[in-house]
């Protein structure tokens, strides 16, 4: 069997270019957190969609550069998820997304309010293809999820190699065990799992890890 490619990123270092399609699909590490940023884009098209705007705007911008962006989306509210958020639309005029449950948070912090409420199953278009939402709360209330039309997910803090982000207390945990057991590990075994921070994983090498997750908590 073939070694798994993590698609692992450096702080400064090069983007990521995943091989498979039908979206092209970029990851790029931003910002003092190892923050993962991710561009998805239909070539014929023309069309992209940016994943977080974390940090470093000028790096952002310039993996944009000649790109058609038709909308910004964030995984959830905190902060260093949305560092360069405004400055990317000061750049281009787009419209941004996230859930409710985190709107306001995000407005409160960066002075832009998201004008496209994104709730679990909308899909957004970017060019001919769809992108579906998951709601998968717990580490925020608002956490979301965004699952390609090939097998990869964009789990945001919701889910990592080793288990799901870090929470508030245990309803918390036991939400976010919920929402990644429902609605992320519930994929196929070979969907990616590409999260916010670090190397992706697969739902195959995560899911025999779960009852473990569940009796260590968090």
């Amino acid at each position: 069997m073939a070694e798994f490619d993590r698609a692992h990123v450096e702080p400064g270092g090069p983007p990521h270019r995943y091989p498979d399609g039908p979206l092209t699909v970029t990851k790029l590490s931003v910002g003092p957190f190892d923050n993962n940023a991710y561009l998805l884009a239909d070539p014929e098209a023309g069309e992209v969609l940016l994943v977080d705007a974390a940090n470093e705007a000028e790096r952002l911008l310039d993996l944009l550069d000649g790109a058609r962006l038709v909308g910004i989306v964030t995984t959830h509210r905190h902060p260093d998820h949305i560092q360069a958020l405004g400055a990317v639309l000061q750049a281009h005029e787009v419209w941004n997304g996230a859930h409710p449950a985190d709107a306001d948070d995000i407005a409160s912090q960066v002075g832009v309010r998201p004008d496209r409420l994104l709730e679990h199953s909308d899909t957004i278009k970017v060019g001919r293809f769809s992108v579906e939402v998951l709601h998968t709360p717990g580490h925020t209330d608002g956490s979301i999820s965004f699952k390609l039309p090939a097998s990869q997910v964009l789990t945001g803090d919701a889910l990592f190699p080793g288990g799901v982000g870090k929470t508030q207390g245990r309803a918390a945990f036991e939400q976010a065990i919920d929402s990644a057991e429902r609605h992320l590990l519930s994929l196929s075994g070979e969907t990616r799992i590409s999260p916010g921070h670090g190397d992706d994983s697969s739902v195959a090498r995560e899911l025999p890890q779960l009852d473990e997750w569940k009796a260590r908590g968090w």
